[in-house]
């Protein structure tokens, strides 16, 4: 694999010391030159693989910081904090937070692809995780900058409901067991009642496999399935232990 050039490289030490880490550090500059590339400018080399690497990293820390925030909580509980930690929303949010758009490299048909950013940034963040990771094969090049950041997530969306993404934790365990999603099935309680309450309008079943997991009920139709969603993925912890 080629070094990065030098003029590429003075860009990306930017990066790393918005990171609050050393220019010094053992960092694997060709791979950081990938991690910022987007596979609109190559087929062959670009951030894929150094994505699917920090994939398993970011897991990695956020499995050991809940660990060590909160041992005796539960795995249904770890799993749905995680789900928001990890998620492409809350990783490109982070991205953008350092500027890592300054420091990907696009070509023609990426550009003024405006949709795609959440996407390219989130798999950009992970790829970064993936190059510090096997830079050192330790986190210390994570940890220092990245674990805050998690810490007070987490601590929010265990202190708040609202934060906790129990669908997304629902289709995480779904599609490893069953290799499929979740269907919901909702009905407008409006049409099968005079006077329905506002905070049950809807009614929303979730299904897999042709098998009802449980039902909610919300005053809006992401509403209800997000009280179904964390009914069905609780009830599995209980049931199967580990979803």
């Amino acid at each position: 694999m080629s070094d990065c050039p030098p003029q590429r490289r003075r860009q990306l030490e930017k990066l790393i010391l918005r990171l609050g880490l050393p220019v010094a550090a053992p960092i694997r500059w060709d791979l950081l030159d990938l991690a910022f590339t987007h596979p609109s400018v190559s087929n062959e080399a670009n951030y894929e693989q150094l994505e699917f690497a920090g994939d398993a990293v970011v897991k990695l820390l956020t499995a050991m910081l809940l660990w060590t925030e909160n041992p005796q909580g539960s795995v249904g509980e770890w799993t749905a904090i995680r789900s928001v930690l990890v998620s492409d929303r809350n990783l490109a949010s982070l991205a953008l937070n350092y500027g890592f758009e300054r420091f990907l490299l696009l070509g023609p048909s990426a550009v003024n692809d405006h949709q795609g950013q959440e996407s390219r940034l989130a798999d950009t963040f992970e790829a970064l995780l993936g190059v510090l990771y096997l830079s050192t094969g330790d986190l210390s090049l994570i940890q220092p900058w990245l674990q805050p950041h998690f810490q007070q997530q987490a601590e929010r969306v265990r202190t708040d409901p609202a934060y906790q993404n129990y669908k997304a934790a629902l289709q995480q365990w779904t599609q490893a067991t069953y290799q499929e999603l979740p269907e919901y099935r909702v009905q407008d309680n409006q049409s099968q009642q005079a006077q329905p309450s506002v905070e049950e309008r809807f009614t929303a079943e979730v299904w897999v496999q042709d098998q009802q997991l449980a039902t909610g009920k919300g005053r809006s139709i992401k509403a209800a399935e997000k009280a179904a969603a964390q009914t069905a993925f609780l009830k599995l912890q209980a049931t199967v232990g580990k979803p």
